[in-house]
């Protein structure tokens, strides 16, 4: 009898993990066939730019950086643009002269590095935009501030010019180019102060320069750090990401190097994003928290004041790593991090399952912050109207000009950086007929029609509360 059990017992342990095989299996070839099902990939999809920047050792300095710039935009013309004609499937595709997503159509090609001397400038401001962005995600801060500082933009490598440029890059070729930037500010500023602004990606590689600095001993190179929506911490899925992109190549599947295939309807952001990208985020995002936990707390001090602004909603990172991975984590130094509530009313609440604020809350309650933590949020007076309250403290409250508009129940991930005046991501339609306005489009129909997933139409792209930020940055970079 105990031999019959064991045999049985023996046979079911076999037929499960026959079965559990199987069954990955069906789900792996599921996935590539949903995944491969996708629309055919372009030459802006394939295409492979020789002049891309990877840390050559030609490359030295800005102007280096530049003259390779110059070469890489030639090279796109000639193996892409020149290619791409015009047709009435291509009237939003930014790789057709004279579309209405041509970047040319601009007074200002954003997608290009961009430096603003300024003979009397007191200060310098570096700009570093996010992953799949361009420097047009950063022209706001850089008219705010051109009157009294030397202002330069970073085009990051694999940036500006195909979605290609991702599918190879790594986030050590990008530290490398900020490295440049902050070298040639450094040497035009002699020892006036420099700060740092930067969004998303952008703001990871600034907080990297500083922290790979202090591991090495050297001095911080910024006398302020701003950072928006930065990327800090990522979802769990990708650091699966490049595993997607590994069995593409071994299959030769291309279109699983890819997360997501669309049209190229943005002049300065790529609409498809490469599975590398993805990974290349969370690498250095793991870097990060790395660095910050080796570090002790006489290193970190030397942190120079560092001023987030953060959605509490944000479908690209984590919010709450913003707080846990790298706020916890720093000594006392004047650091402030701004978050931005959900908007209040009745019937947004009564939509959401569950109340997103809740756990910051209990940090709140059983946490000691050195560090001021401000949350944007509701009155709860007048329709729509938002005040600063400081949560270290509890008692400063500070109201605030702007308003939530109808409509809105949340920022997002990518909204940020844009005031409402934007003429690509506003709200406001503009009489331009021959440049796209992706803010203005009210399109609607069935689902499923548009190569555009309705998700990316009905994402916050553009900030109410821009100005605050503004006002709350000069705090930091005026001082």
């Amino acid at each position: 009898m105990k031999s019959i059990i064991i045999g049985s017992t023996k046979h079911l342990a076999f037929a499960l993990f026959y079965s559990s095989i199987g069954t990955c299996i069906a789900l792996i070839v599921a996935a590539v066939w949903y995944l491969n099902s996708r629309p055919a990939l372009d030459l802006w999809h394939t295409t492979e730019l020789e002049a891309q920047y990877r840390q050559q050792p030609s490359v030295v300095s800005f102007k280096d950086y530049l003259r390779l710039e110059d070469k890489l935009f030639a090279e796109v013309e000639r193996k892409v643009s020149s290619k791409t004609t015009s047709d009435s499937l291509s009237v939003v595709n930014r790789y057709v002269s004279g579309s209405y997503s041509d970047p040319n159509k601009w007074q200002r090609n954003w997608n290009r590095s961009f430096e603003w001397k300024n003979e009397h400038a007191k200060y310098g401001i570096l700009l570093l935009h996010g992953m799949s962005d361009s420097p047009y995600a950063m022209q706001y801060f850089a008219k705010h501030y051109k009157a009294s500082a030397h202002v330069l933009g970073l085009r990051l490598p694999g940036h500006g010019t195909l979605p290609s440029g991702l599918t190879d890059i790594k986030w050590q070729d990008m530290a490398a180019a900020v490295s440049i930037a902050v070298r040639h500010m450094q040497q035009v500023m002699q020892d006036k102060p420099l700060y740092v602004v930067g969004f998303s990606t952008g703001a990871a590689l600034a907080l990297n320069h500083e922290l790979e600095n202090l591991m090495q001993g050297d001095a911080s190179d910024f006398s302020g750090l701003v950072f928006v929506s930065p990327a800090i911490g990522l979802p769990p899925v990708a650091a699966g990401a490049k595993w997607q992109a590994r069995l593409g190549h071994f299959l030769g599947l291309d279109k699983l190097s890819w997360n997501s295939i669309q049209t190229e309807y943005d002049p300065f952001k790529y609409s498809s994003f490469a599975v590398n990208a993805g990974d290349v985020v969370y690498q250095l995002a793991s870097r990060n928290v790395e660095l910050l936990n080796q570090l002790d707390s006489q290193s970190l001090a030397q942190l120079a004041p560092m001023l987030t602004f953060q959605s509490l909603t944000d479908d690209t990172v984590d919010t709450m790593a913003v707080l846990c991975d790298l706020y916890l984590q720093l000594p006392d130094n004047n650091h402030e991090l701004v978050m931005f509530d959900i908007n209040r009313t009745q019937v947004n609440l009564s939509l959401m399952p569950t109340d997103p604020l809740l756990p910051y809350f209990d940090l709140v309650d059983t946490t000691e912050f050195n560090f001021d933590f401000t949350l944007i949020e509701n009155t709860g007076e007048e329709r729509g109207a938002v005040q600063a309250r400081n949560l270290t403290n509890g008692t400063d409250i500070e109201t605030i000009a702007q308003h939530w508009p109808k409509q809105v129940y949340s920022l997002s991930h990518v909204a940020l950086p844009f005031p409402e005046a934007d003429e690509l991501y506003g709200p406001h339609r503009i009489h331009n007929g021959n440049r796209v306005q992706i803010g203005a489009g009210a399109s609607k129909g069935e689902r499923g029609v548009l190569s555009v997933p309705p998700s990316e139409v009905l994402r916050q792209k553009w900030n109410p509360f821009f100005g605050y930020m503004l006002d709350k940055m000069d705090g930091v970079i005026t001082d």
